[in-house]
């Protein structure tokens, strides 16, 4: 009888929150051609030369405010997804990294234990990305070429517009919402508008075409922007959000290119200063809470706000294990595995 395994891959973390562990996490991170696209000898330089000095101290900083006893947020709610997966599912389950640990060969070693024929890769993204889904897609399939060529592999698609992911999402924040909110802010991870002119099939889309990303074409199947602007019409439309009172920016920028706009930082100085006292925060693409969610939006985020004139600042978690997150997980993994 066949037996398919389910390899669930997520960003990742360094091991520890100090200056050597995050320095070998930022490295392997930043030395993926899909993270940084440069040629890789220039990659190295501006790594080695502008990244590695000073960023590892700072980061280890944000990392440390944000950790918990049991480890990187992240990896242990990760662990915790898999742990209630298991419980709906007839097939293993492991977690991997993409950067960091359990890496994607420790993971697939641990569903190789339980004699699988078989794997479905589990990006855990609900949106493409050369940075994140192809780069998890790319690193799988090199590992396992090297470690068992042949085993087939299926991968699950970007669920950015699902119904069951949307209502999670929904779900997850509706007591946030239903305490009151005067503004309700979506947050989304940022790219450098490269990556979008990158990954467009057809050359010819992606920021090419006015309003490319409400004009129906091939490229919205690996368009990011695209896709988190649909999961937020989708979001608000199910949470009943007047359109007078959300807005949507992109967090994480690195480096001096045009990244997609607005920044995170710039829309909450704006709706502080515009007169918003309470804005509500929530952060769709990440389906675990983590440094980007707890310290970039939850803290430096927060201060932000509060600095510029606002009153209330409140975050919804991401969706880490919500039951209704778990049910539409189980639900996307048993049609793909059918």
């Amino acid at each position: 009888m066949s037996l398919p395994g389910v390899l669930l891959v997520n960003t990742g973390s360094p091991d520890a929150p100090d200056v050597p562990a995050v320095r070998r996490y930022l490295d392997q991170f930043l030395m993926d051609g899909r993270v940084l696209d440069l040629p890789r000898p220039l990659r190295r330089f501006i790594v080695s030369a502008f990244i590695l000095p000073g960023r590892p101290r700072r980061s280890a900083a944000a990392y440390r405010a944000i950790w918990w006893p049991e480890g990187s947020p992240q990896i242990v709610l990760g662990r915790r997804l898999v742990e209630r997966l298991q419980h709906r599912l007839a097939v293993p389950v492991a977690l991997a990294m993409r950067y960091g640990n359990p890496s994607i060969a420790a993971g697939l070693r641990e569903l190789w234990s339980h004699g699988i024929d078989s794997l479905l890769l589990v990006p855990l993204f609900p949106h493409y990305a050369m940075a994140t889904t192809a780069s998890v897609v790319a690193e799988t399939q090199a590992v396992l070429a090297r470690l068992r060529p042949g085993l087939p592999l299926r991968v699950l698609p970007p669920f950015y517009a699902d119904s069951r992911y949307i209502a999670a999402l929904v779900a997850n924040a509706r007591p946030y919402l239903d305490a009151g909110y005067e503004h309700l802010l979506f947050s989304y991870h940022g790219l450098p508008e490269r990556h979008l002119r990158k990954t467009d099939p057809t050359g010819r889309h992606c920021l090419r075409v006015t309003a490319c990303c409400t004009t129906p074409g091939p490229a919205h199947a690996t368009c990011y922007r695209h896709q988190v602007l649909r999961t937020t019409a989708l979001f608000v439309q199910a949470a009943g959000v007047p359109a007078d009172r959300y807005s949507l920016a992109f967090q994480s920028r690195l480096g001096r290119d045009r990244w997609l706009q607005p920044a995170t930082a710039d829309e909450l100085v704006r709706l502080a200063q515009s007169g918003i006292r309470h804005v509500l925060v929530v952060c769709p693409g990440f389906v675990a809470d983590c440094l980007e969610t707890l310290e970039e939006i939850g803290m430096s985020g927060r201060e932000t706000f509060l600095a510029a004139g606002g009153e209330r600042f409140t975050l919804i978690p991401a969706l880490n294990d919500h039951p209704d997150w778990v049910m539409a997980l189980t639900a996307l993994i048993e049609e793909a595995l059918r």
